[in-house]
């Protein structure tokens, strides 16, 4: 089964952020945790505890960040076919409203974005659309329909 999908540019980030993680990250908690020990008592030192946290929060992200590069599919340009695609931002106009999507993994989140999952029902509807299309998909019993208004890279 093929991994997510991301651009370049964030898999790059995601690159610099686990390598800052394993690196500096680890080095700076272990810092932290060794000066909160030498205060003494561990049971109610809270400089420890909050460093033990930090610890796990740092760690959890870390297995997060490895387990998404692991399996990850690269993008390395998205092409301007005017086609949606991964990398894409898209237009839609749904119940009257217009929405903005950027397909992608949540980790292409970029500001003034709302990033959608091309695995998601209207992120899958969405791939391969042009603008004009009209698109239709379902989240349990519901259908919806909407027509993408803009395909843009």
């Amino acid at each position: 089964m093929a991994g997510s999908t991301l651009s370049r540019e964030a898999y790059e980030r995601l690159r610099a952020e686990l390598d800052d993680l394993t690196q500096r990250g680890r080095i700076e908690i272990a810092q932290k945790i060794e000066a909160a020990r030498a205060l003494g008592d561990l049971s109610e030192n809270g400089d420890y505890h909050a460093a033990k946290d930090a610890q796990g929060h740092m760690e959890l992200r870390i297995r997060q960040v490895e387990a998404l590069l692991r399996d990850v599919v690269v993008v390395d340009e998205v092409e301007n076919t005017g086609r949606v695609a991964v990398g894409s931002t898209v237009t839609i106009e749904f119940e009257g409203d217009e929405e903005r999507y950027l397909v992608g993994n949540a980790e292409e989140r970029r500001e003034g974005h709302t990033t959608i999952s091309p695995e998601s029902p209207l992120g899958a509807a969405l791939m391969g659309k042009t603008a004009g299309a009209e698109v239709e998909w379902q989240v349990g019993p519901n259908s919806f329909t909407a027509k993408v208004v803009n395909v843009r890279v």
